[in-house]
């Protein structure tokens, strides 16, 4: 994404400081690619980008001194499969071999940081790097994540846990990048994790206010400088070669001319610097289509420079990425240490703060979501299917197909102009069509794996008791699979057309269910089942339907709906006289009657109650750029302060045994006939401790809103959170938000991610939302915690209507937040897993449609056996990769080399095994202990473990093996198991013991004897 906005800066000559030789600049020829933004893929393909690897092939190979970097895979891999000729083939091998060509980050896709998930980052890096290591046995070992909007500090304790030695930002606060700048402070150690610390640090490299673009004004031409090729043109390339804004050609003329210019430019960067060694990054967005022109051009600057060195004070030379990190890590240096705060939020100007995109294309961001925890599912039901049956009638060519094509979907769309929701209408669409194909695919197979063979635990039925007269009566057969390693008690609920059920499992045992009207159709029924779940294991249900409410007694309860009338709510009202309490084992909820508004809650184990209102504001924002500033897909820019979004509000509640239901419509007129809000609570009943008595299930409905409308759900507390607010990094990590005061735009500068968590807290309480797609949250005003649910806007600004980057979204949007309100300990034992829980819910899936029973089926034994792990560990990732590389590096490359025979066969016995804690050092006093965990009896479950790997991130090194370069840092404690040194992998020799400590993610390649 090329829209690059710099502060102003005085452009000015360096005098160069004393300095031990030439400055060494190192030219890193490169093209921004973008998987999504303004075009779609195959749009992108067909103009510009296969071009790219055709002609940067070519180029290099004419050129001995020619170097490029290749970052994005799905390009790549794309022209690799489909474009690609077998000389291009050959040709790529060899200049791999000679380190000429580099591939950097070497992920699917160059993934947003603020509001992709934890699962989907290392998902999008393990594709890419798959791909890289079984095709060419390449391991990329650098980051160049130049264009997210902001960085987390979740990513670089990733690429260190994947083997990287460096790591590469630009895009940070403009006010902060000048502090750095002028300080020399670009360039530190991180340790993104404060429990990890320096046991996955790594150095990390912050572009100067340029990024990752060749500066492009020239004072002797009113064109752009550097640019040879031009610009790409879509849809078509022109048939004549010629490209719009093609710079000045390099001729005896310009050669000087260019050559000053690009030498001031470096002595400039220079000064912001440490060592000797300037990064100029030679590229842009959508470049290098025509390398032959480019490099015809630079090669001559290059060779003059270098000519003149003396005079310029300047060495140039081409290089791939690795080459300036190895020239900075051999100075020797000690670095500062940044801990583990983020860069986020990201802005550019004073009224540019980029966190509207936090909640832009909601819809998008929940489909992405939900695409992968369907891939979770599957993926770990596949696996279970495939160690039980490796030859059951479920063909695993056809099933990995399936997966492949959504594992790609997920991971494209973790783009950082994919997810952000900052693409154009077509872009998204793009996304949305891949996405639900992918899962329409996977549902088939889950399908298959849940029905074929039946003796996998899925078939049993009610005695026949149960089954007399049922010709009378309709029947349906569900099946409900809990895709995380834990047991589990979970509230589902299946849609139905028939007002009572009595439900049965499949050991023939009626259990707990409740029916009530639904709330989005008068001819639907929500049937709430309560259903036990071993970890990793799926259970079949019978559903018998009947007319006529069953008898006092019956294990199905029907709760009937009670209503109150329509409030207006727009004047000042006395509020607090008539409260109508609703009750759980855990929670005492307080309604206004005479506002059908929230009014409190009170914790009952803990005896306090918190003062609370619920209700929907609108930020109503400019849209004319001769106003003032904008708010876009990118950028919120309040236009004061938001307005309550409603003026009447009605109420429904269903009591229930099960659930009892809590439903608030939101009108913006008294008189309106549809609301543009609403939110419906769900509190579990009859469940005495745990989660689900804790847990308050929330789901929303905005839209479709008024244009230049941001929509916000705003909760008002009495806890004296001193405006701190706290949030998610991805998943992985919480960060302290405190409220900071700026001269301009502090509504939007004090908005962060929320990906799966956020929460403020007092001495006592804390108040806790839990997400299963990611929004903006803040904390605008004592004891408030605000969340950007919603976003309609347009804007007449050229650039946004030249690409068609509006967001007029006029979709109506359903997300749900968890909600727990409850002391600080308890709730630290809770919001992590059921952050999981809410994002993996159980899977059910209807086997039939409600029909006369026609047959008596026999009764079978007991369900699967579960997987289980300790609390305080979660199963990241169970999935069959189907590589078909060799694990042992030495036998891979040989296997590469002389082409043995079944080396290109997928290899689907390799179990990818990914186990994560979930706490922090400190965070909890029994869950934050390190856990040690007997991987064979862990697995007994799924079957028995016959050796097992421990491998890095993904996959493509053997832990033993992985070395990472040691950066000299000012805070440098004593290393133990750290950084560069090894660890020796578990399994090999019969020893099956792992413990993992606060924060750890440790990846395994584990292998079944298959039955």
């Amino acid at each position: 994404m090329g829209f690059l906005t710099f502060p102003l800066f005085l452009l000015f000559t360096v005098i160069c400081a004393e300095r031990n030789g030439p400055i060494q600049t190192f030219v890193i020829p490169h093209s921004h690619m973008d998987v999504g933004w303004v075009y779609t893929i195959q749009e992108s393909m067909h103009a510009y980008a296969a071009n790219v690897y055709s002609s940067v092939t070519e180029a290099l190979t004419q050129n001995k001194q020619r170097k490029f970097i290749a970052v994005e895979q799905e390009f790549f891999r794309l022209w690799w499969d489909s474009v690609a000729t077998d000389k291009h083939k050959k040709q790529v091998r060899q200049l791999l071999k000679e380190s000429r060509l580099e591939f950097i980050i070497g992920g699917q896709v160059m993934h947003d940081e603020a509001v992709t998930d934890l699962d989907d980052e290392i998902l999008q890096l393990t594709e890419g790097h798959g791909f890289l290591y079984e095709t060419f046995g390449v391991r990329p070992r650098f980051s160049w994540h130049v264009d997210p909007f902001g960085a987390s500090a979740t990513t670089p304790v990733l690429f260190a846990l994947a083997g990287f030695h460096a790591h590469l930002i630009s895009r940070i606060d403009y006010d902060l990048k000048d502090v750095m700048q002028k300080s020399k402070k670009l360039q530190f150690v991180w340790r993104g994790s404060p429990s990890l610390k320096e046991q996955q640090e790594i150095f990390t490299h912050t572009m100067d206010q340029f990024s990752y673009c060749t500066p492009s004004h020239l004072p002797f031409s009113n064109s752009s400088g550097f640019y040879w090729n031009g610009v790409a043109l879509f849809p078509d390339p022109p048939k004549n070669g010629i490209y719009p804004n093609m710079s000045l050609p390099v001729t005896k003329e310009t050669l000087h001319s260019y050559a000053k210019t690009m030498v001031q430019n470096i002595q400039q960067r220079a000064a912001w610097f440490r060592t000797n060694h300037v990064l100029w990054p030679w590229g842009c967005d959508k470049q290098f289509y025509n390398s032959s022109v480019q490099f015809a051009n630079m090669d001559p600057l290059v060779e003059y420079i270098n000519q003149n060195s003396k005079e310029f004070g300047v060495t140039v030379q081409y290089a791939t990425l690795s080459e300036y990190f190895q020239a900075v890590h051999q100075s020797n240096l000690t670095w500062e240490v940044r801990g583990s705060e983020d860069f986020l939020p990201y802005s550019t100007e004073p009224f540019q703060a980029w966190t509207g995109f936090y909640a832009s294309r909601n819809v998008l961001k929940g489909i992405a979501r939900r695409a992968s925890s369907q891939l979770h599912a599957a993926e770990t039901l596949f696996t279970r299917y495939r160690v039980s049956y490796p030859d059951g009638p479920v063909p695993k060519e056809e099933a990995l197909q399936k997966l492949k094509a959504l594992r790609w979907a997920v991971s494209e769309v973790q783009h950082h102009d994919g997810i952000t929701g900052t693409e154009s209408p077509k872009v998204s669409d793009m996304y949305i069509e891949h996405l639900t194909q992918a899962m329409m695919g996977v549902e088939e197979l889950l399908a298959a794996l849940f029905l074929l063979p039946q003796t996998l635990g899925t078939a049993s039925n009610p005695e026949d008791s149960h089954s007399k007269g049922s010709h009378q009566d309709l029947e349906q057969h569900i099946i409900v699979y809990n895709p995380l390693a834990w047991n589990t008690t979970a509230i589902i609920n299946v849609t139905v057309t028939l007002p009572m059920a009595t439900v049965f499992d499949d050991q023939g045992q009626a259990i707990p269910a409740q029916t009530q009207s639904s709330a989005d159709s008068n001819t639907t029924y929500d049937l709430f089942i309560v259903v036990n779940l071993g970890g990793l294991q799926h259970r079949k249900y019978l559903i018998k339907f009947s007319e006529k409410p069953g008898k006092e007694g019956s294990s199905t309860h029907h709760a009937w709906v009670v209503s109150f009338k329509r409030l207006n709510v727009s004047q000042e009202l006395k509020t607090g006289r008539r409260l109508l309490p609703v009750l759980n084992e855990c929670y005492k909820i307080m309604l206004d009657q005479d506002t059908n508004l929230l009014h409190s809650i009170t914790d009952r184990n803990e005896k306090r109650t918190v003062r609370m209102s619920q209700d929907f504001w609108e930020y109503q924002v400019n849209g004319n750029v001769s106003a003032g500033p904008i708010s876009d897909n990118y950028i919120f820019s309040a236009n004061g302060s938001a307005v309550r979004a409603y003026k009447a509000v009605k109420m429904e509640i269903v009591p229930g045994k099960i659930v009892t239901e809590i439903r608030q419509y939101f009108y913006r007129e008294e008189a309106d006939e549809d609301y543009t809000y609403s939110v419906t609570t769900r509190i579990p009943q009859s469940f005495p401790s745990g989660r689900l008595c804790y847990r308050l299930e929330q789901s929303y409905s905005l839209g479709p809103l008024v244009v230049n409308t941001e929509a916000v759900l705003r909760i008002k507390t009495s806890l004296k959170n001193n405006r701190t607010l706290f949030t998610d990094d991805n998943g992985y990590q919480m960060m302290k938000r405190p409220s900071r005061t700026f001269v301009n735009d502090t509504v939007a500068r004090n908005y962060y991610p929320m990906v799966r968590m956020a929460y403020i807290e007092d001495d006592s309480s804390r108040l806790v939302l839990l997400s299963e797609r990611a929004h903006g949250a803040s904390s605008q005003s004592e004891g408030e915690l605000e969340v950007m649910l919603h976003r309609r806007l347009w804007n007449n600004q050229e650039w946004t209507l030249g690409y068609n980057l509006t967001l007029n979204d006029s979709s109506v949007v359903r997300p749900v937040l968890w909600m727990t309100l409850g002391s600080l300990a308890a709730t630290s034992s809770l919001y992590q897993r059921e952050a999981l829980e809410l994002q993996h819910r159980p899977v059910v899936m209807p086997i039939d449609r409600p029909q006369k029973a026609w047959r008596k089926e026999p009764r079978t034994g007991s369900p699967i056996r579960p997987v289980v792990l300790p609390d305080n560990l979660h199963l990241l990732t169970l999935s069959v990769p189907g590589w078909f590389y060799n694990s042992n590096h030495t036998l891979h490359l040989r296997n590469m080399e002389t082409g043995t025979p079944g080396s290109t066969q997928p290899d689907y016995d390799r179990v990818l095994l990914r186990i994560m804690h979930l706490y922090e050092k400190g965070e909890d006093p029994v869950l934050s202990q390190p856990s040690t965990i007997n991987m064979k009896e862990v697995l007994r479950g799924m079957g028995e473990v016959r050796a097992l790997e421990e491998r890095s991130l993904t996959g493509t090194w053997d832990i033993s093996d992985l070395q990472r370069w040691k950066w000299k840092a000012s805070e440098d404690p004593g290393r133990g198991e750290g950084v560069g040194v090894k660890r020796s992998s578990v399994g090999v020799r019969g020893e099956f013991n792992v413990t993992i400590s606060p924060k750890e993610i440790r990846t395994f390649f584990v292998y079944f004897k298959l039955k």
